[in-house]
């Protein structure tokens, strides 16, 4: 019995050692209870209506991959636009912002992560912006040029003003981490988003899980009823079954 975690691959036409490495990832496993995917599996995604076609092999990977184990997607800051279409051709199951789900008897909370980064009050706002149903619509209505050129001027500036951060605001908060777990009464939290993958002891017996990114090995949160560890997998023909 285990449940995989895997986020923050950012896969783009341009990489595709990553994409090499994720298909062979999903070859790899040989049983799993479930497959979490926990945002930013793409670098951009403006809209289900222009997935590149590396997008679509992607989908396609994922779809056989669904038919033996059951695949659930959390939105990311990069590819929240992913929409139904998309997901139903992958085979994958759309969660909610936060998600919670009792994982081995365990109440846990799951979610990509950028929320609980509070003190990065620019990114808050633009968040609350991009929520807004209306702002959602108004994108795409836009054209694919459009939409095109906005996604790559905010990556743009995304990249520029993180340059400037101090890496304390660029990671999640202990406060907003305490509240949402205490509020969910939960034991367990598992996120990406940050790139500092770890397992971390929280008072009161609580845990706090965050999975890798993939821009220079793959990386895999693996839980069993007997707890969980973190596995890298790197860029290799003889990446590991899991």
């Amino acid at each position: 019995m285990q449940t995989l975690f895997i986020g923050d691959l950012h896969l783009s036409a341009d990489r595709p050692d990553i994409l090499d490495a994720f298909f062979r990832f999903l070859d790899n496993i040989e049983q799993a209870d479930a497959l979490y995917i926990l945002g930013d599996l793409f670098e951009v995604w403006v809209g289900d209506d222009l997935a590149e076609p590396f997008a679509l092999q992607v989908a396609d990977k994922l779809q056989q991959i669904s038919q033996r184990i059951p695949l659930f997607f959390v939105h990311g800051n990069r590819d929240f636009l992913l929409g139904k279409r998309f997901a139903k051709r992958a085979g994958m199951q759309l969660l909610p912002e936060v998600f919670i789900t009792k994982l081995y008897q365990q109440t846990t909370v799951i979610l990509h992560g950028d929320s609980l980064c509070t003190l990065d009050h620019d990114y808050q706002k633009f968040r609350r912006f991009r929520n807004n149903p209306l702002v959602r619509l108004g994108f795409k209505l836009l054209t694919k040029k459009k939409r095109i050129a906005i996604a790559a001027k905010l990556r743009a500036n995304s990249k520029q003003q993180n340059q400037y951060k101090h890496e304390q605001i660029m990671d999640v908060t202990p406060d907003a981490v305490c509240e949402l777990l205490n509020g969910q009464q939960a034991m367990l939290m598992i996120h990406g988003h940050t790139h500092r993958p770890a397992i971390h002891a929280l008072p009161n017996g609580k845990t706090r899980a965050v999975v890798g990114d993939w821009y220079e090995q793959g990386s895999v949160l693996v839980v069993t009823p007997e707890g969980m560890e973190l596995q890298s997998l790197p860029f290799a023909e003889n990446s590991p079954t899991v």
